[in-house]
């Protein structure tokens, strides 16, 4: 029987600094010894060796517990036995076998946790139901496999600079299912079944389970066309493209783009770099919401009857974002025309409006369907930089700003879409799922359904006509899949 009860023998940690023992050191290690195989002598002497040599070692499994160290027990009794004992969440434990410990003692402190460390094998993963489409998982900002998917984010980027398509993909595909997964991944006997994890995944996930980094995104990092690349496309209106020109031209920072005469910057570029120091830095939720009571009065105050709704990343209930995106539109075809241009002058009266890049629409239903996906849609949008002010945000934090700014305010992107509102349902799905998740529905769509789907409309390739869609429960409902929440969408 797995044990957890209380030792009488050995002081608590409290009581072992108060017996003159060494005080503990690594605070960030709390270890609980399994009694089970181990035996009461043997684990009261190991925890009295921990002790002395500065860990943190606790009689009783609770939640404080970060790493739990058996001997000789089999991983799937261990886990079971875990799993039964009401802890918040038994996947972030680091469970392990008694050689962990022996080299830890060995070292005089926590030794990186490696592949042979590990009990047999973590928590099993329910394979069985995880699609290899992101629209049939359910994908929440709670990522239990980030050490992971950090990593293939990086990799796929660094390929995107590369302009290597397929490895790009495969990345993001890679790092879209360890998302998605209910628990963190200890070895990679775990993943066995799993869609979109190729031998190249697999190695990467291999090395960090054995090293704790991966070596390959640690060289990519020291890459100075990588660093430069990443550099200069954090700038508002810079694209790999104008990254990579800047690049070959031997440019390296952005001071140097500034100071060279033959450069010539575009409206939005000019903004970009004026605004950098802002805007580079990641808009807060309280932020989002602030700019979104803004928008809101705005919009209300010329068109009572509109409609307008939070898309990206803050719908799908991110704490953070690049910037804060809303579509709005008119109950009424037609009257959404010309709304944008007034909601740009109301900005622009309130003297909150930095910067403004206007498109008009382009949609024409006689070009429908589209064969081919485009990045961006063809309705009437615009792309500004607001003046935030610190009154106006509310929470603890207020207004995000630099040590020492005195300004008082910020300047946040906002970007701002207005479909008709036969097209609004296709357009918010669109605008609020992440990039894998939407394209990864536009491909079930066309391989599962025979239909394209693009945020201007869903098309039946077999029954040769359009279906209409009023909410984005329709268009699931057209394509047959069950209705996937927009918390659920961070693919």
């Amino acid at each position: 029987v797995l044990t957890n009860k209380r030792p009488t023998t050995v002081a608590s940690p409290k009581q072992a600094g108060a017996q003159g023992q060494v005080e503990v050191k690594f605070k960030e290690v709390t270890l609980y010894l399994v009694e089970r195989k181990m035996g009461s002598s043997r684990r009261n002497f190991l925890t009295s060796l921990a002790r002395s040599k500065g860990f943190r070692v606790e009689d009783v499994l609770s939640d404080e517990v970060t790493h739990v160290v058996a001997e000789n027990n089999l991983a799937e009794v261990l886990w079971a036995w875990l799993r039964g004992h009401g802890l918040r969440d038994v996947s972030r434990l680091a469970v392990l076998d008694i050689s962990w410990f022996t080299d830890s003692m060995r070292e005089g402190r926590p030794v990186t946790v490696e592949t042979r460390h590990l009990t047999d094998c973590s928590p099993p993963t329910a394979v069985a139901n995880v699609s290899q489409y992101a629209c049939q998982r359910r994908t929440t900002t709670e990522n239990h496999n980030k050490i992971f998917t950090d990593v293939m984010e990086e990799l796929a980027e660094s390929s995107e600079f590369n302009e290597s398509k397929g490895p790009c993909l495969a990345f993001r595909r890679a790092a879209s299912v360890l998302k998605s997964l209910p628990s963190a991944v200890h070895c990679l006997e775990a993943i066995q079944g799993l869609p979109c994890l190729g031998e190249h995944t697999k190695a990467v996930m291999e090395e960090i389970l054995t090293f704790g980094r991966s070596f390959k995104v640690e060289e990519i990092r020291c890459d100075e066309r990588y660093q430069a690349l990443k550099l200069f496309t954090s700038v508002f209106g810079v694209g790999p493209k104008t990254a990579e020109k800047w690049y070959r031209r031997g440019l390296r920072s952005l001071k140097e783009i500034l100071t060279e005469p033959n450069i010539q910057l575009n409206r939005m570029q000019r903004a970009g770099f004026l605004y950098y120091s802002d805007i580079s830095k990641a808009v807060s939720k309280a932020e989002a919401k602030a700019l979104g009571c803004i928008i809101e009065e705005t919009v209300h105050w010329i068109a009572p009857d509109a409609i307008l709704a939070l898309t990206g990343g803050f719908r799908r209930g991110k704490e953070y974002g690049h910037d804060v995106d809303f579509l709005l539109t008119m109950p009424e075809m037609g009257k959404e025309e010309g709304l944008l241009l007034h909601v740009i002058d109301r900005l622009r009266d309130q003297g909150i409006l930095l910067y403004c890049e206007y498109q008009g629409s382009t949609f024409d239903v006689s070009k429908l369907p589209s064969w081919r996906f485009e990045d961006m849609d063809h309705f009437q949008k615009c792309f500004l930089i607001l003046r935030l002010e610190q009154g106006q945000v509310e929470g603890e934090r207020g207004l995000q700003s630099d040590p020492g700014d005195s300004r008082g305010w910020r300047a946040v992107r906002v970007d701002l879409v207005a479909p008709p509102v036969d097209r609004y349902a296709f357009a918010l799905l669109g605008w609020t799922g992440s990039r894998q998740f939407g394209r990864d529905l536009r491909t079930f769509a066309y391989k599962e359904r025979q239909m394209l789907l693009d945020n201007h409309a869903l098309y039946d390739k077999t029954k040769k006509l359009f279906l209409p869609a009023t909410t984005e429960e329709d268009i699931f409902a057209h394509l047959g899949l069950e209705y996937v929440e927009p918390w659920q969408r961070n693919a």
